[in-house]
């Protein structure tokens, strides 16, 4: 029997994910479908008990309070316990803030159980962000799912978290799940635990309304301290100093607090330092300085008049922690206002310590202490507000190293002029600007807290980093959005940002219109490249009227016009654009600048896109040698031209030379960027691509397998670079001969995407065709025919008629309508998909070619031999012009020529064109290429024919 090859999309044209550098951008398609595996090791175990995250250590001079006693009844009963500050009363309110020793309640409770092994479960989750509770919460599935689920590691950590919570609802062990601090009731949503018999839930939070809408649980007000246990607090932490014992003293104290636990320990910790200072002192002091520092402006609640006394037990602290123990030796003395002004403006959650020895920062602090500065210095400075309480540093938590209570970083901000506050907005800005990684991806944790910090300090002072311009760091965290894979996030933070500069500076300031091409091109990212089009080309006749068309922003414009027109599905619009482009910057810009170079790059791509791939590698290798002579061997834009002449060599009809020039460009970036760059894993990405298109599907699934890990290390599992190595892995794991393991591998990537992605992003329309298409190459012809039935009418719906994906899916319809056992209705479609295709793509597209291929395959299968050689004859004279002898698909209609002149009765002349062809396909494509081995099949089949004197049989 023969056998039938495809043709470029040959038997089955399909769309496919395969990441390859292009111009400014990092990821273009180049292939066909692509796709995913599941790693199987030994089965891991559950080590029970099981203990994730740690309770706060208990405090100095622990004071047994009513609330506890409350606490343990209410979980004792089955409810969860939600802790809040009490409303206002007796001239002190606390409702909101903290201070009050909500989460040294539950940490109380946490930690009689912790050591209990009876208790299965317990998970302490600083719940400061719904990214920190399902965070604590994936970490808590990896340990207690791993035997129900192998793969819940590899999960994603809203799925993992999910599933946590699931277990938690029905499982019979015993748990106990606090989630401390609370600060976004919504943060909970789908998250919040069941309390039942089995299992013990305590929140905490700053807000009264963190239960609204949930049913069985308890609120505890946890007030301040009673007069009685605050009196017995200072007593016990006053110990052995001059007032220690003066009981009427250390109420009069506890009263001047506000019986604030907060203050009370800041106090206390002040006093044990200053063995000298007696408590009357302290309380002058406190008098003294309460006529002189600014009252705290109430929140939104009505603060009671006490908080002003806080503010001036910390004013006084700051003051005794400037001060030089030894004036020979001043180190921190004069900086621990000036650090705790710096952290006053950032998230009170964790700042990275790098941030206050970052240059900027020492650079503020040696103009204010008229001295050099250095990081032990600041060092020094953090360790004295530490020893006074006014911040906490952990010092291996190394993105979020030091912690402010917002209560602190208020009363600081309160104080600033507004000269002194845009100083220290522009510097804090600086500093996190410097320490920003140049990939954010190395280290995601790090990139998370820089973006929590830089949302922050813009939310607290707006205008300040608007102005004289819109600041880097604002432009550096949008982009990290964007980077990390949060492309919805990036929109929402772009649209914040624009109407803040359009408010602030006008819709014609530059850094206004700068936002709005941000802005567009996320849109396009997130899968609305009709959306981008629309707002560029707004933006565009903005930039033409405020800036004039020579403008380099303008010009920039026009080169991301005419990339998301092709894009959208317009190749030959965005090869018009750039051409037209390119002229321009000639013009102003001249030869050798680097974006001239960058819109040949664009340019060259949109031409292979639009069906001239072998004219894209000429230009590619004229570009090449220009970027080497001006920017050299090593420079990121020359490294991503050798990728894509690569990538485009292989689409031309050479394979192995795209693996030769892959494995030579993977050396190079491993060498320049390093092993974790995702330029080099996209190269990684890139060579398993060809290397299996040469032939080698197995090898391709081995390197990808080696990658999906790096990926999911570096990048995360919901990054598109990691969802496109999913989708490449399951491509060639069901060309490697597991179709159904195919199918299920992109049923688990099409769930994350539609979580991710959504269900109209351009990769989850891409991953149904690919499901679809593997599903009927596992034996389901009419699943397959069902499933891309229903993702046409959601091209058609999102795409339009005319997008290449589109027509693609047709193609890929009538292929399975075919295989499903109705070849005369795939040919009534193949006939009625060609002239759209001939007016949207041209005659010699390789979807128009390849589609003409699939026509007079299923003209012969539906009873029409002679006709398929007619069809094929004319479709190879158009193939051997457009491509050339040696490409894959001229090779492919050579082949199926040849089969079916050999049905139509001519087994002699099939003879004939195998013996010509196999040498060829030995010269180009190597004696144990797929390809080659089926030609040496046919010929042998139909040489037997010609012995028998009969056909192999249609």
């Amino acid at each position: 029997m023969t056998t039938d090859s495809a043709a470029g999309g040959g038997d089955g044209h399909r769309v496919g994910q395969d990441a390859t550098a292009s111009g400014h951008a990092v990821v273009v398609q180049a292939g066909r479908d692509s796709t995913v595996t599941v790693h199987h090791g030994d089965r891991a175990r559950v080590a029970w008990p099981v203990r994730v995250g740690v309770p706060p250590p208990p405090a100095d001079h622990h004071q047994d309070r009513r609330a506890y006693a409350l606490l343990v009844e209410v979980l004792t009963s089955g409810r969860a316990a939600v802790v809040v500050g009490a409303p206002q009363h007796a001239g002190v309110v606390v409702s909101g803030l903290g201070g009050v020793g909500k989460s040294q309640l539950a940490a109380r409770h946490a930690w009689s159980v912790w050591a209990d092994p009876v208790v299965d479960v317990a998970v302490w989750v600083s719940a400061l962000s719904r990214d920190a509770i399902v965070t604590a919460y994936a970490e808590a599935a990896t340990r207690v799912l791993v035997e129900q689920d192998p793969l819940i590691a590899d999960r994603p950590p809203e799925q993992a978290a999910g599933r946590f919570r699931e277990w938690l609802a029905a499982t019979p062990r015993r748990w106990l799940i606090v989630l401390d601090d609370v600060q976004d009731p919504a943060d909970l949503r789908g998250l919040d635990p069941p309390p039942g018999s089995g299992g013990q839930v305590v929140v905490t939070s700053r807000r009264r309304d963190a239960v609204v809408g949930r049913r069985g649980h308890r609120v505890i007000e946890l007030d301040v301290f009673t007069p009685h246990e605050a009196l017995a607090y200072l007593t016990e932490a006053l110990a052995g100093t001059t007032d220690g014992g003066d009981r009427d003293k250390l109420a009069g104290l506890a009263d001047e607090l506000g019986c604030l636990p907060l203050a009370l320990s800041q106090a206390a910790a002040y006093l044990v330092d200053q063995p000298l200072l007696t408590v009357t002192a302290y309380r002058a002091m406190l008098a003294d300085k309460r006529r002189t520092l600014a009252e705290l402006t109430p929140p939104e609640h009505a603060l009671p008049e006490h908080q002003a006394t806080i503010a001036v037990t910390w004013a006084v602290s700051i003051d005794r922690a400037d001060r030089a123990d030894d004036p020979a030796r001043p180190r921190g003395a004069g900086l621990a206002r000036p650090l705790l002004e710096i952290a006053a403006l950032l998230d009170p959650n964790g700042i990275p310590l790098t941030a206050f020895t970052a240059p900027p920062v020492l650079d503020h602090l040696t103009t204010l202490t008229g001295r050099p500065v250095d990081p032990d210095d600041v060092h020094d400075g953090l360790t004295r507000l530490h020893r006074f309480n006014l911040i906490t540093l952990t010092p291996d938590r190394h993105a979020r190293a030091v912690a402010v209570h917002a209560l602190v970083q208020r009363t600081v901000r309160d104080t600033l002029t507004p000269k002194r506050l845009h100083t220290l907005v522009r510097t804090s800005a600086d500093a996190l600007h410097t320490i920003w990684p140049d990939i954010d991806t190395l280290h995601p944790d790090l990139a998370q807290a820089l973006r929590s910090n830089t949302t922050t300090l813009h939310a607290h002072t707006t205008a300040a980093l608007l102005t004289p311009s819109l600041h880097d760091v604002l432009k550096r965290a949008g982009n990290s959005l964007g980077v990390s894979g949060q492309v919805h996030a990036a929109i929402a933070y772009w649209h914040t940002l624009h109407n803040h500069t359009d408010s602030q500076l006008g819709p014609d300031h530059l850094d206004t219109l700068t936002t709005r091409s941000n802005l567009a091109r996320r849109q396009g990212e997130a899968g609305d490249p009709a959306g981008a089009i629309t707002e560029y080309e707004a933006l565009l006749a903005d930039q033409l009227r405020v800036l004039g068309p020579d403008h380099p922003h303008t010009l920039t414009t026009r080169s991301n016009l005419a990339s998301w027109r092709g894009e959208a599905g317009d190749p030959a619009g965005a090869v018009t654009g750039c051409e037209a482009l390119l002229a321009d910057r000639l013009r102003v810009l001249g030869p050798d600048h680097p974006d001239t170079l960058a819109t040949r790059n664009n340019l060259a791509h949109w031409r292979a896109e639009a069906g001239d791939p072998a004219g894209a590698v000429t230009e590619y290798e004229a570009l090449l040698a220009d970027q080497l002579r001006v920017l050299g061997p090593d420079h990121p834009h020359t490294l991503i031209t050798r990728s894509n002449l690569a990538s485009w060599r292989g689409e031309a009809g050479d394979p192995a030379g795209a693996v030769t020039e892959y494995e030579a460009l993977l050396a190079d970036r491993l060498r320049v960027l390093g092993p974790d760059h995702p330029d080099t894993l996209i190269t990684r990405n890139n060579l398993a691509h060809w290397r299996a298109e040469a032939g080698d599907p197995a090898g391709a699934v081995a390197e990808l397998e080696a990658l999906l890990p790096d990926q999911l290390r570096v990048l995360g599992p919901d990054h598109p670079d990691t969802l496109i190595t999913r989708n490449n892995l399951a491509r060639w794991q069901g060309r490697a001969g597991d179709p159904a393991g195919a199918v299920t591998e992109l049923e688990a990537l099409l769930a994350d995407q539609l979580r991710v992605l959504g269900p109209d992003h351009p990769h989850t329309l891409a991953t149904r065709s690919n499901l679809a298409s593997w599903r009927g190459e596992a034996g389901d012809p009419a699943g397959a025919v069902t499933e891309y039935e229903a993702l046409l009418a959601d091209q058609l719906r999102v795409l339009g008629p005319d997008h290449p994906d589109t027509l693609a899916t047709r193609n890929n319809l009538a292929h399975w309508r075919a295989e499903a056992g109705d070849p005369a209705g795939a040919v009534a479609e193949y006939e009625a998909l060609l002239p759209d295709q001939l007016r949207v793509l041209g005659p010699d597209h390789p979807d128009t070619l390849a589609t003409r291929n699939n026509l007079a395959r299923w003209q012969g299968r539906a009873g029409d031999p002679a006709g398929a050689v007619t069809e094929y004859e004319a479709l190879l004279a158009d193939g051997l012009r457009v491509l050339g002898p040696n490409h894959p698909d001229t090779l492919t209609t050579r082949n199926n020529l040849a089969s079916w002149r050999g049905r139509a009765g001519d087994p002699a002349g099939a003879v004939t064109e195998y013996e010509a062809l196999l040498a060829d396909q030995l010269r180009v494509l190597g004696p144990n290429h797929p390809s080659t081995l089926t030609t040496r099949n046919n010929l042998t089949s139909w040489r037997e024919a010609v012995a028998r004197g009969t056909d192999t049989g249609a």
